[in-house]
Parts: C-alpha cells; structure tokens; sequence
C-alpha cells in the first residue's frame, strides 16, 4: 500500500529547532510548525500564531519524541493525546523523518490513547500501531473533507491526496476497527457552499460508517496572515469572486455563508438518521474521553 502514498515533496527546506516542551496544558502537541499542503484556505498562516518565516518552510520540532517521552512517562493519569489541530502531522516530511510515527509508539508505549487530525493518506503507514493504541486504550482518526468535485478539491487542497482518497482511507480505518470523525469545514462561500458539494460530503460518511462530523457553521474565517493568502489564491482561481468577498465581508474575522441554515439543517438531520455525534461540543467531548478499564465501546473494537 505505500506505492499509494501521496509524497509531494513541495516544501524546499526545513529548520530544526529544539523545544522546552511539547504538550500543551489540554495535552495536544504539534511536532510540525508549518506546512506544505497548500490549502488555500489555512488558518495556521495567521499571524497571531506567531509564524515569522514562510509557512511552506516547516521547523521540525527536533527533541519532539523525547519530551513526549518524558512527559508520558511523569504522568499519573492516562488521557487522550491530540494532534494535528495547527500542523498535519502527515505532511509529506514525515515520510521521511517518522516524527509522528515514533511519538505513536510513545504514546503506545504509556498506554495513552490518540485523536489525530489529517488530511493525508500516509497515516495508513501507521495503521498497525493505530489499531495497537485502541486495542490497548483509544484511537480517534479524523479527517478534514471540504470539497466533493476532485478538480475543485485540486485547486482548494492542492498538495494532499483528493477527498475520495480521504474517503478510502476512512473506509480502512473503519475496517480496522477504529471509530473516526469527519471535519467538514471549512466550506468557502460562493464556492463549495452548495447542496451537491455537502451531499457528495455526508454519503461518503454514510459510507465509511464515521462516528462523528463537525463544522464550526458553514463558512471561513479570515484574519492578518491568511486573508492576504487566500486573496491571492482568489485572483488566481476565481478572479471574480474577490470583489464579492470584499463586498459582502469587507474585512471580518467570520464569512459565514449565505447558505449557512440551509446547509446546516441538511447536516444536522443527516447526522440525527444515521447516528452520528454531530457538533463541536459532542465531537471533542468523544474525542477527548480516555476509557476506564472495560469502558470501551463494543461498536469500536469490531
């Protein structure tokens, strides 16, 4: 399966740099800073999150698996670990380094459990130690899908493998036993805010049989940083659309989308008939509850 992996060496060099720590207080950590994705769209280039260099030239977090290591293995409560909120932790460096890969196996080792977030196909290249963490504590895999259309998926996420990628991977995960989250945001207005793009989106987590999806409302959000990003990437893909973005959000932190309600209650009620946590709150209460001995799910370890 690893001829099917996405490596795009896109990125043109990378720092290294050592950190004091590597958890944050609510236990997510990052072993990446930076990406090469591409998404036109990416929060993670805002300025308030302290990004003083190209965001395409990743700062690999050099001591990252030792200071998990040590956190772990000071810790008198087992929890959930989270990653992937603010760096894929599959960018295509990975493949390379297996930063990820080797905190898996720490976190493994501590017998804590994993909520990882992504957009890549190479997690598949960890699915051995994924099914070992929740057969032992928990495993959440959470995957972003945005955009039905393939070529519009190419121009929106040109650097990752497609959504329909996405989707087989979760087929796999699902098959694997290990439940997972489908973050569909965010969607952009006047591009995939329409009945068919979000149809496309849910039947494939009809299909993959996802345990949870979330949106943060249907929409964008746009501030210093990545606001100038995705102006540019308007000019180049949808030239049109600048002038209507400006005119209808002029410069707001939150564009939700006219279609907003609409799309909303389509999710909502497809969410409440195939039984699927829906929403924020519910999706990261799941994501975050570490299991007790024998509290595992039965529907999970299938």
């Amino acid at each position: 399966m690893c001829d099917q992996y996405v490596n795009e060496r896109k990125h043109k060099t990378y720092t290294e740099k050592e950190y004091k720590t590597i958890l944050s207080s609510k236990n997510n950590m990052n072993v990446y800073r930076g990406c090469t994705h591409g998404c036109i769209y990416c929060d993670s280039r805002s300025e308030i999150y302290g990004m003083t260099y190209t965001f395409e030239n990743i700062e690999v977090k050099t001591n990252a698996v030792k200071l998990l290591d040590e956190a772990l293995s000071k810790k008198s409560k087992k929890c959930m670990i989270a990653t992937g909120a603010m760096t894929d932790p599959y960018i295509p460096l990975e493949k390379e380094l297996e930063q990820t890969r080797r905190c898996l196996e720490v976190i493994e080792k501590y017998g804590f459990g994993i909520a990882i977030l992504t957009k890549s196909d190479l997690i598949l290249r960890d699915i051995d130690i994924l099914k070992r963490i929740h057969k032992k504590a928990k495993c959440v895999v959470q995957m972003t899908l945005t955009t039905y259309d393939e070529e519009l998926c190419k121009i929106l996420e040109p650097n990752v493998c497609s959504t329909k990628r996405r989707f087989e991977v979760l087929m796999e995960m699902h098959k694997a036993g290990i439940p997972t989250v489908v973050w569909m945001t965010p969607i952009l207005p006047f591009i995939n805010d329409n009945e068919e793009n979000i149809s496309g989106i849910l039947d494939y987590c009809k299909q993959a049989k996802v345990t949870g999806l979330l949106t943060f409302g249907i929409g964008m959000t746009l501030r210093h940083g990545n606001r100038e990003y995705f102006f540019k990437k308007l000019d180049e893909h949808f030239p049109e659309l600048k002038k209507e973005y400006m005119k209808k959000y002029s410069l707001s932190y939150e564009l939700r989308s006219p279609n907003h309600q609409k799309l909303t209650r389509i999710i909502k009620n497809f969410c409440k008939g195939n039984n699927i946590i829906y929403g924020v709150k519910e999706v990261f209460e799941f994501c975050a509850h570490f299991p007790e001995q024998n509290d595992q799910i039965s529907i999970f370890n299938i």
